[in-house]
């Protein structure tokens, strides 16, 4: 069978090329192509566009490229008339994969459409679900939660597993015993430049009220260590070793993200942060844009408050060192944030999201 996979950004790239291993195993003569990265180059698609050329990020990056995002649909839609692949399969990226699905579903309606990792439409933009829904022929979703979302539209979705709980997994057999915890308040700023500037110099001012603790600082690929050096002084920043860190460090400050699952499945209580322009606006208007009462996956799946979130105007410097120093000093407090990890982890369970995925893909 022709695979033809569509990922606009590096966690994609990433999940994509899982998915591709797990195909291959099912499927010895299976063929890729598609948009995507290196990841989904070395596990064996062949990539008509890379996805760096595709992802722009808010409304002025939008407009200045608009040239290169009409280009980039037609690159799509010129590869799937070519390729005519039996199945496509889109990896989150909703703004440009949905376009994608619905000139597929016109012009190659043979092809069956399959969504992995469908878009966070249970936070917000609820009215998407129904497009989704009516464009693909598979909704395979990394949250357990989303089956029963989707059926309250009348829709079937199905879980797969949850790969950053699957990367965890495999992270702690590789790395055996679990290490002991060390004096060290571990920072986890974010992916991109914006995040990392708008985020960090308040995380570190707050870590900072900790003299007596290591403070460690994980950089994100593909950003320039130098990047840093304007609001870094004596404190270290580390680069592929987050896991490592995270695991050793008594408290973690984390910019709200798929890193704050992560920090949970490692253990590491802490503090969730992320910077809103217009802090109090969006305290205004939470109740009308956003459907769900909490903002980090952490709460988000067990539906209910495991750690503090300070978003938007609730992100200070006083409001997040209170929160290490509760964390730190009251045993109670930090038992209680665990016994949440652990039932995150039991939700979550240990099926693997690209083999499951795959078989889906294949078999129906």
């Amino acid at each position: 069978m022709k695979y033809f996979l569509i990922a606009g950004e590096a966690s994609g790239d990433l999940h994509a090329s899982n998915l591709i291993r797990a195909l291959q195993e099912r499927d010895k003569l299976a063929v890729f192509v598609g948009l995507g990265g290196d990841k989904m180059r070395e596990a064996g698609c062949t990539t008509v566009q890379d996805y760096r050329e595709m992802a722009f990020m808010g409304f002025a990056a939008v407009l200045r490229n608009l040239k290169k995002i009409r280009r980039n649909f037609n690159i799509a839609y010129e590869a799937l008339l070519q390729e005519k692949p039996d199945v496509l399969i889109l990896i989150d990226y909703p703004s440009f994969n949905l376009k994608v699905a619905a000139w597929c579903k016109k012009h190659l309606p043979q092809t069956k459409i399959c969504y992995y990792i469908p878009p966070k439409v249970w936070a917000w933009k609820r009215w998407r679900v129904h497009k989704i829904a009516r464009l693909s022929d598979e909704i395979l979703g990394i949250f357990p939660f989303e089956p029963a979302f989707y059926a309250q539209y009348g829709y079937e979705a199905k879980y797969v597993g949850n790969p950053t709980a699957e990367g965890i997994r495999n992270y702690k057999q590789q790395v055996g015993e679990t290490p002991q915890r060390e004096k060290i308040i571990a920072i986890l700023p974010g992916s991109r430049r914006h995040e990392i500037a708008n985020c960090l110099p308040k995380m570190l001012e707050a870590a900072k009220r900790f003299p007596d603790y290591r403070i460690i600082i994980t950089g994100a690929p593909g950003i320039e260590p130098t990047f840093y050096e304007q609001w870094v002084g004596e404190e270290q920043v580390v680069f592929d070793e987050t896991y490592h860190w995270v695991q050793r460090a008594e408290v973690a400050i984390v910019n709200s993200g798929t890193a704050t699952l992560e920090t949970a499945l490692l253990g590491c209580p802490q503090v969730a942060v992320y910077h809103v322009e217009w802090g109090r606006l969006l305290g205004i208007l939470r109740p009308i844009m956003f459907q769900i009462p909490h903002f980090t996956l952490v709460n988000i799946i067990p539906e209910k408050e495991v750690i503090k979130e300070m978003i938007a105007y609730l992100f200070t410097v006083d409001n997040v060192a209170n929160e290490v120093e509760r964390i730190l000093h009251d045993s109670d407090y930090r038992q209680q944030i665990l016994a949440g990890y652990a039932e995150i982890e039991a939700i979550l369970g240990t099926q693997d999201a690209a083999p499951t995925a795959s078989e889906i893909i294949i078999d129906n």
